[in-house]
């Protein structure tokens, strides 16, 4: 090797260590959140052994042994996870913009995610464009009002593969995952689209997208450490991963061309091609987007690939997810299953559409309902964790320093939406500036993550936080009036909190009473003998059960 390629060698491996010894001696006077020792350059180590499953464990260690905000080190990026509720109410929403920036990833560059999605875009003029088409167009009562068929017609699917997998009624049910997450992403489908497909076609998307998605969740963590090195060792990994990437696009871009036809038509008075087209769709919106810091353009086909990839998604693991934990706690707690059902057939009788037109209305009628479906969120969040959230600054929160480009962690359960919150960890944050939580420094730039189910299961602020007890959020008890939004102290936060919060939040509620209200309107859920219900989690692409529910169904009414 010649003396330019060995120095070319020394300069790339030195760069990350001088960066890190910089960043060091610059705020060796303030504090940074505590955290196992870090290799320079290499961080910790011990990590790169572990999968994403075996992350929260860890963490819940180290929360033990440091406090409720920790510091790690992934090679030379600073990852901190906040595992406080005050302290979450005081970044998330005390701080606002300064932590409402995404981290952008080494491998979503390498792996070429698009960045131009809700979930993921950094906040700026880009993120308020997308996320105000979505709840001007997609979000608003009177557009949710036009839904109202399309959650008829996911009903009937839901019903009917339970029937199916029950043997017809009183069987043995195999298990009831699959029939929750296809409803579900049959409505969401319908709605992205416009158009009710059939179930071979609404197969071949709904397995494209979790071949997609599992791959992100299992196959890809490798990139993380030294990724200009690991892209090379895993070019494999990468070549599969646009294989997935361009099956997505083969699958989706009849169906947004179809939608542009419809629009066509509808502009020239005619009526659709076919009786299954609905009358409104979101690639309808993204169609009319238009760019201002752009020239006016429109969005590309591969952004609205990507944004149409991203309206199911969003939304079906977590309320599938959701679901199984509820019925699950429904059939271990059968007085609440009759409770429940008693509040039902009083306000709706075995009328599915008028169940519908309650869930959607919030008339208050069914109060227990919503109660259920609370204390499922709290104990059983769908992630643990938000989205990671990056310090835009430097900033203090609680005396914790959080420096700027920190990626912030927050964790939603330790204990379960309240109980069981489909994910215990919420999208990570990023920090826009240094910032002080609790006495240590998040600086500008580091993720910040919040542990999602630490919070909802707290049993300093719930009684018998490990219980299900839905009354909690009635009238008297411990949470009732609570704001699932965080805005005035957070308590639980299935979806968010803040200017990164869930934009479907009231939606996804709505969703999950309706197919709750539903399964226990049209059967009784009981535990089969010798197969208990058991509580133990995995994690997937939300926190599942690691033990798939296998209830018996019982039809109330022939």
């Amino acid at each position: 090797m010649n003396n330019l390629a060995i120095l070319a060698v020394a300069g790339v491996l030195l760069l990350p260590l001088l960066v890190f010894l910089r960043d060091v001696t610059s705020r060796r006077r303030r504090r940074l959140p505590p955290g196992p020792p870090a290799v320079p350059l290499f961080g910790n180590l011990l990590w790169l052994r572990h999968s994403a499953a075996d992350v929260e464990p860890l963490l819940l260690k180290l929360f033990d042994k440091y406090g409720p905000v920790v510091t790690l080190r992934i090679g030379w990026r600073l990852s901190i996870f906040v595992a406080d509720r005050h302290l979450a109410h005081a970044a998330l929403v005390g701080a606002g913009a300064k932590l409402a920036e995404r981290p952008r990833t080494a491998t979503s560059m390498l792996l070429g995610v698009r960045e131009n999605i809700i979930t993921r875009s950094n906040y700026g003029a880009m993120w308020r464009l997308l996320r105000r088409n979505l709840v001007s167009h997609m979000l608003q009562p009177s557009r949710v009002d036009q839904f109202a068929p399309a959650r008829v017609w996911a009903r009937r699917v839901l019903m009917g593969k339970l029937r199916e997998t029950s043997g017809g009624g009183g069987g043995d049910a195999p298990n009831v995952t699959e029939a929750f997450q296809h409803a579900v992403f049959c409505l969401l489908v319908l709605m992205c689209f416009g158009e009710r497909l059939d179930e071979p076609a609404v197969r071949a998307v709904e397995d494209a997208e979790r071949a997609w998605l599992l791959y992100i969740s299992k196959k890809t963590s490798v990139f993380f450490f030294l990724p200009w090195i690991t892209k090379h060792l895993f070019r494999g990994r990468l070549d599969a991963w646009h294989a997935l990437l361009r099956r997505q696009k083969e699958l989706f871009v009849p169906l947004i061309e179809a939608r542009r036809e419809y629009k066509k038509l509808a502009s020239q008075g005619l009526p659709p091609a076919r009786e299954t087209t609905f009358q409104h769709s979101y690639v309808d919106t993204l169609l009319d987007v238009k760019i201002p810091e752009e020239g006016n353009r429109a969005l590309t086909d591969d952004e609205i690939v990507t944004l149409c990839s991203e309206f199911p998604n969003a939304g079906t693991d977590t309320t599938s997810t959701g679901l199984q934990w509820i019925m699950a706690e429904l059939v271990k707690n059968p007085a609440v299953q009759e409770k429940l059902y008693a509040e039902i057939k009083a306000t709706c009788g075995g009328d599915g559409e008028l169940l519908e037109r309650s869930v959607r209305d919030k008339d208050n009628k069914m109060p227990y309902l919503n109660a259920v479906v609370m204390e499922g969120l709290r104990k059983h969040p769908p992630s643990h964790t938000l989205l990671p959230h990056k310090a835009a600054e430097d900033m203090d929160v609680g005396g914790f320093l959080i420096p700027k480009g920190a990626t912030v962690n927050f964790m939603v359960v330790k204990e379960g939406l309240r109980k069981h919150p489909p994910g215990h960890i919420v999208l990570p944050h990023k920090a826009a500036e240094d910032m002080d939580v609790g006495g240590f420094l998040i600086p500008k730039g580091a993720t910040v993550n919040f542990m999602v189910a630490e919070i909802g299961r707290d049993e300093r602020e719930w009684e018998k936080p490990m219980e299900f007890i839905p009354e909690r959020f009635l009238a008297g008890g411990d949470g009732e009036g609570v704001d699932v939004t965080g805005s005035r102290e957070i308590r639980m936060m299935p979806f968010g909190a803040g200017r990164r919060i869930c934009a479907g939040l009231n939606v996804g509620v709505m969703h999950l009473e309706y197919f709750v209200g539903s399964m226990v309107m049209e059967f009784e859920w009981k535990e089969v003998a010798g197969d208990e219900v058991e509580f133990a989690e995995k994690l997937e692409f939300t926190t599942a059960m690691a033990k798939p529910l296998r209830p018996r169904l019982v039809p109330r009414r022939s």
